[in-house]
């Protein structure tokens, strides 16, 4: 009897696009662990170059031979091979980011130098920086236009944001405060998340700021929105995230990190520069933005 034919290989990626596309394609069809390689590459994308096998585990928190099973699965033979495709597309690009990296891991790896608080404050400062450069070269114009669109639209704001991401969206309630639209602080306090989202509807915009892990009060407040026909615009780290799928407006941000701890000014920056635009759409006068001389800090 004829023997089946061989299954074919996947065809090798050309290109880092077309990889993270491949990987935005198939996401829910990977292992989990798979998944958590999946979301590093595609957040990460200009670390890749840079990084060890073993630093990618080690973030991943899986075992090397995952990783070797992530590149097989998109076509390559092995991590070599697929690091070579990054670093053939970054290689006349040296990022803040890939810098950064590089500089925390020498001050790591110099155990007999032992770093000053200024040197870790400096540190902390390049993470920050790196993360506001990556924001101005990756900002889509189309995805900014979009939400400020949304943003004009609609006839209440509700914004959420937990745990790091609840100063952003306080921040964000503060500045849209100033306009003329009637917006909402999801604080869920006392669990009443469900709640406060109660009474959105079609006519409304909830904005979601959520990073990975991505909480499910979050996810939550998401689903309601979109069950009382609400727009949602999603502010986030990936086009993997599980809120990105719900999202009619998308907003991608990823911050510096310094020492696993992750710095927040790209995104309030992103915030920041979202009431601005939809000020200067709604024509607002700059005595309606500034605060009153009665109200400012002492």
């Amino acid at each position: 009897m004829p023997s089946d034919p061989p299954i074919d290989a996947p065809a090798l990626p050309a290109s880092v696009d077309e990889l993270l596309q491949l990987i935005t394609r198939d996401f829910e069809s990977l292992p989990r662990q798979l998944k958590r390689v999946a979301a590093y590459v595609n957040q990460q994308s200009d670390r890749v170059m840079v990084d060890r096998i073993s630093d990618i585990a080690e973030q991943c928190e899986v075992h090397p031979s995952a990783i070797v099973r992530f590149c097989q699965r998109f076509g390559f033979k092995g991590f070599s091979e697929m690091q070579a495709l990054f670093r053939e597309a970054y290689t006349h690009k040296a990022t803040p980011v890939q810098n950064y990296q590089q500089r925390i891991r020498s001050m790591i790896a110099n155990k007999a130098q032992r770093a000053s608080s200024a040197d870790l404050a400096r540190e902390c400062i390049n993470a920050t920086r790196s993360g506001l450069d990556r924001l101005g070269e990756e900002l889509d114009d189309r995805a900014f236009d979009t939400a400020v669109d949304l943003l004009v639209n609609a006839d209440s704001i509700y914004v959420v944001g937990v745990r790091r991401s609840f100063a952003v969206a306080d921040y964000l309630v503060y500045n849209l405060q100033h306009t003329n639209k009637r917006i909402h602080l999801i604080s869920g306090l006392g669990g009443g998340y469900r709640e406060q989202m109660r009474s959105i509807g079609a006519n409304d915009l909830l904005i979601a700021i959520s990073f990975t892990p991505y909480g499910k009060e979050s996810q939550q407040c998401v689903r309601i929105a979109q069950h009382n026909k609400a727009k949602t615009l999603v502010i986030t780290d990936s086009t993997l995230s599980p809120l990105a799928k719900r999202a009619h407006g998308l907003l991608l941000v990823n911050e510096g990190s310094a020492f696993a701890f992750r710095s927040l000014s790209a995104t309030l920056c992103l915030c920041q520069a979202l009431f601005l635009a939809l000020a200067y759409r709604l024509e607002l006068k700059m005595d309606q933005i500034q605060p009153a001389q009665d109200d400012e800090d002492e």
